[in-house]
């Protein structure tokens, strides 16, 4: 009867501290360099959650590793709700299976809190690039094993995956550049360092309409209403698609009432038609699905990649 009164006082007191939660700033740990999508991602919703919570969301970016370094750090951090991991899909779901060591476990030292975000990429190419089409592109490729190189946001992430997905597809050889970031992959790109990049259009689109990169085609099924008039790689590549996505995931421990309302907090705030609004002009829909559907939907995606890595033998020793 004691133990059992024990247990009865610890649940309401985690109650309570979850409805007096958030004290003071909340942290969300990006891991990678401002400017790509991941990070415009966390920090839009991080002003609504701020201005929904009363205190500051601050976006600490870790760049390294695929994401390594920012999801060590939050595997370290105290599981009391204050440091949250806004990774993209791939640090949680593929680099298991190309890094033959990590500093952290995704299964093992998070626990999923929502999808935020979702959206397709975009094939681009420098504006001086002579490549005016997917096929041409490709055929460029063929002509030039090993020759065309693509740039991307480190071994491992969803840039990486979606370039040496697209490569893969087309049956052509091309080189693998990594950067620290999918900021620093585009200025690679615009730069003229790289042939072409597989990029989140939310990171891209900034380029493409001031008509520093071109657009050959996106990886949704169909066109994309951001992107007019820029073709599916599907036309070319029958069967072709490849979709990111960004979210929140916290470290293993933290309080499941916190995480729930986190959960809640965020799909409100993804139901306001001005948060909606900022992401479909960066190429993003809201997803906002609850912890046990988001847990589902990474194991899926896990072993997709397990096998696309298998594969292309993708992997860091």
């Amino acid at each position: 009867m004691r133990f059992a009164m024990i247990l009865a006082g610890l649940a309401l007191a985690t109650a309570a501290q979850a409805q007096s939660w958030p004290q003071k700033p909340v942290r969300f740990i990006v891991p990678f360099a401002p400017g790509g999508a991941t990070d415009i991602s966390a920090r839009l919703l991080g002003q609504e959650l701020q201005d929904m919570w009363g205190q500051t969301v601050v976006i600490e970016n870790r760049g390294g590793a695929g994401g390594g370094v920012g999801a060590a750090e939050a595997a370290r951090a105290a599981a009391d709700g204050y440091t949250l991991f806004f990774p993209s899909g791939s640090v949680v779901t593929a680099n298991q299976h190309v890094y033959a060591k990590l500093n952290y476990d995704p299964e093992k030292d998070f626990v999923p809190v929502t999808n935020v975000v979702s959206g397709p990429q975009v094939l681009v190419v420098n504006a001086k690039s002579p490549y005016k089409s997917v096929k041409e592109l490709i055929d460029a490729a063929k002509a030039q094993p090993g020759r065309l190189t693509f740039g991307h946001a480190g071994i491992g992430t969803q840039t990486h995956l979606a370039a040496e997905n697209f490569v893969n597809s087309a049956k052509v050889n091309a080189i693998a550049v990594p950067y620290k970031g999918e900021g620093p992959a585009l200025a690679g790109l615009v730069g003229g360092d790289t042939t072409f990049a597989v990029t989140n259009v939310a990171a891209t689109i900034g380029h493409i309409n001031s008509g520093r990169l071109r657009a050959l085609g996106v990886t949704s099924k169909t066109e994309f209403a951001l992107l007019p008039g820029v073709p599916a790689i599907a036309r070319t590549l029958p069967g072709f698609e490849n979709t990111g996505w960004f979210g929140i995931v916290a470290p293993t421990g933290t309080p499941k009432e916190i995480i729930q309302k986190v959960y809640r907090d965020t799909k409100k705030a993804l139901e306001s038609s001005r948060l909606k609004a900022r992401f479909y002009v960066q190429g993003l829909a809201p997803v906002g699905n609850s912890p046990e559907e988001m847990g589902r939907a990474m194991k899926e995606e896990s072993q997709l990649w397990a096998r696309v890595v298998r594969e292309r033998s993708i992997q860091v020793k």
